[in-house]
């Protein structure tokens, strides 16, 4: 099934990390509310696997002029601390799979669409930081997600050819940009289910990452 030999392993981090992709959703409808404002769930899924900065654009578009998109963030922000206070959750396998791929002697990386500051708060407070030999972000590239640039960074810190590396989304966004970036991409949906398009760029469409670990223990 994979191009070998595999010498790196790329991931996304909300929704495939980490299982914080509802707890923004619950944090953007609540700040909305603050401001007298409705955000309707659709909306919200449009945003998935999208940078904060393109976010505030597509907020702003929505809501139209007179809209302070700057009193949104501090409210969402707000809320989204609150949320995520007492701990950052993980998604079901995580570990498991960190572990085998560390036992391999793969390097990993991170390739988010969120801030550096951001990605290395959740990380840490997560306890995955240092399971990684490199965290590639929004901030550290030009074009966001679906552009490949975030997955060209993280095999280049690692100093892997894109082609060489698997890497596995959560996102319809994401998975577009693993594909484009040349890496054997395989989605494992959070929220939502691959676009027909987009299920074509994939490997595989896996349920949950103890699939995703059973699959590479198999080929491995």
């Amino acid at each position: 099934m994979l191009r070998k030999p595999i010498e790196a392993v790329l991931f996304d981090m909300d929704g495939l990390l980490l299982d914080t992709e509802a707890v923004y959703i619950v944090a953007l409808q609540a700040a909305a509310r603050t401001l007298g404002r409705e955000m309707p769930l659709d909306f919200c899924h449009s945003m998935i696997g999208v940078p904060g900065r393109e976010c505030n654009v597509m907020i702003q578009e929505f809501y139209g002029d007179g809209f302070h998109i700057d009193e949104f963030r501090q409210q969402y922000s707000g809320h989204a601390r609150r949320l995520l206070e007492t701990r950052i959750p993980l998604k079901p396998g995580v570990v498991e799979l960190l572990d085998f791929l560390a036992a391999r002697g793969l390097p990993l990386a991170v390739a988010t669409s969120a801030g550096r500051s951001t990605a290395e708060h959740h990380l840490g407070r997560a306890g995955l930081l240092d399971r990684f030999s490199a965290v590639a972000t929004r901030d550290d590239v030009e074009r966001p997600k679906p552009h490949p640039d975030v997955y060209l960074e993280a095999a280049r810190r690692l100093g892997v050819a894109p082609a060489r590396c698997v890497a596995f989304e959560d996102s319809n966004v994401g998975l577009a940009a693993a594909h484009a970036a040349g890496a054997m991409a395989f989605m494992v949906p959070d929220i939502l289910e691959p676009l027909p398009e987009v299920r074509a760029k994939c490997v595989q469409v896996m349920p949950d990452l103890h699939a995703a670990l059973a699959l590479l223990q198999a080929e491995l």
